[in-house]
């Protein structure tokens, strides 16, 4: 994600912050000040506000360390002003699997008020005693924090924890596709209540609206794209007809090519047509601007490239190319260069075969 900053690696996941978590950082510090115009009370704001935080990347992480278990690897962590985000490669396909990633995070909350409370319970101060998050020691509001992101999460609200948790259960009694269309409508219609909410109540439940509202939309497009491309090969999709260049190549003949075409990445491949490295378009310029246009395409290309096979199915391969965070993946058969899959020709294959659908039957 964009304007985000590393934290560091907690359980071989990249944690990041994006730079609006400073604006919720600043606006608790001034909101714990003025009234009191005590340093110690904004310390102590900026203190809890960054506690948690740590609760929510635990959170992430219970997602994460579930989802694991079935194979499926966790891309990154990122902290934003109105919770955390964990990006999967992918949410499991069997709703069995899928129901116990989303309630791992949810599950971790409720983990740590058990031992909150237990811990306040030892010395007779009972959370119960002091309901309102707003009052109460350090650990009180600690507790109804987790208690309170337990229950938020659970709400219906697709793609939140509660949204995915709904899906897995129609999807139970239904395809995949119809259990998200329902699942998103519903995620949908809690992001109107939200943002009405917000509007009179909290301002964060407007932005918590925005993200529901998309991501719903978003998760819905993508599971209809992938059950578009169930069952079909790579090669049905890729590109054949590309410019490629050898590693002696200089990246001048890249930038003709460019000019001349549509095509932004380049494959570097040797004599025998094995391919041996790819020229992004933004090694491309970088190298055009610090070395020139002579530079040859060895020592530019990238080496530790994705791939996808001729053969595989387009969903695993659609998966690969959106974790690489690259425009186009090499398609390969025998080690051999195929052509490239892109997600603009992803999409003109899915408007051609829309086409052909929308064809009237003839007698």
């Amino acid at each position: 994600m964009s304007w985000s900053w590393k934290l560091g690696r907690v359980a071989g996941i990249d944690v990041y912050v994006h730079a609006t978590f400073l604006i919720l950082l600043g606006w608790v510090a001034l909101a714990e000040y003025l009234p009191t115009r005590s340093v110690a009370a904004a310390a102590d704001g900026l203190l809890f506000i960054l506690t948690v935080f740590g609760v929510v990347v635990l959170h992430e992480l219970g997602h994460a360390t579930m989802a694991r278990r079935f194979g499926v690897r966790t891309r990154d962590i990122t902290l934003l002003p109105i919770g955390g985000v964990a990006r999967l490669e992918r949410m499991p396909d069997y709703p069995p699997h899928e129901l116990l990633v989303a309630l791992a995070g949810p599950a971790v909350n409720v983990a740590l008020a058990a031992i909150l409370y237990v811990v306040l319970a030892v010395p007779g101060v009972s959370p119960f005693d002091r309901v309102s998050m707003m009052g109460g020691s350090f650990l009180v509001r600690l507790f109804w924090v987790n208690v309170s992101l337990a229950l938020f999460n659970l709400l219906p609200a697709f793609p939140m924890d509660g949204g995915r948790v709904f899906r897995a259960a129609l999807a139970f009694r239904m395809d995949r596709v119809r259990a998200t269309e329902i699942a998103a409508r519903t995620g949908q219609a809690m992001a109107l209540l939200f943002g009405i909410a917000g509007l009179f109540f909290n301002p964060f439940l407007l932005f918590i609206a925005l993200f529901v509202w998309m991501g719903a939309a978003r998760e819905a497009a993508a599971t209809q794209l992938r059950e578009a491309l169930d069952g079909i090969p790579v090669g049905r999709v890729m590109v054949t007809e590309l410019h490629t260049l050898s590693p002696q190549d200089r990246i001048g003949r890249a930038v003709d090519a460019v000019l001349a075409g549509f095509q932004r990445d380049f494959p570097v491949v040797d004599g025998d047509g094995r391919l041996v490295g790819v020229l992004t378009q933004a090694d491309l310029l970088r190298a055009l601007a610090e070395r020139g246009p002579e530079t040859p395409a060895s020592e530019v290309m990238r080496k530790d490239y994705v791939t996808a096979e001729e053969s595989e199915l387009l969903s695993t391969a659609l998966a690969r190319l959106e974790a690489c965070n690259c425009h186009a993946l090499p398609v390969t058969n025998r080690g051999k260069l195929s052509g490239i899959l892109t997600m603009d020709n992803l999409g003109e294959y899915l408007l051609v075969q829309n086409a052909l659908r929308r064809r009237p039957a003839t007698a």
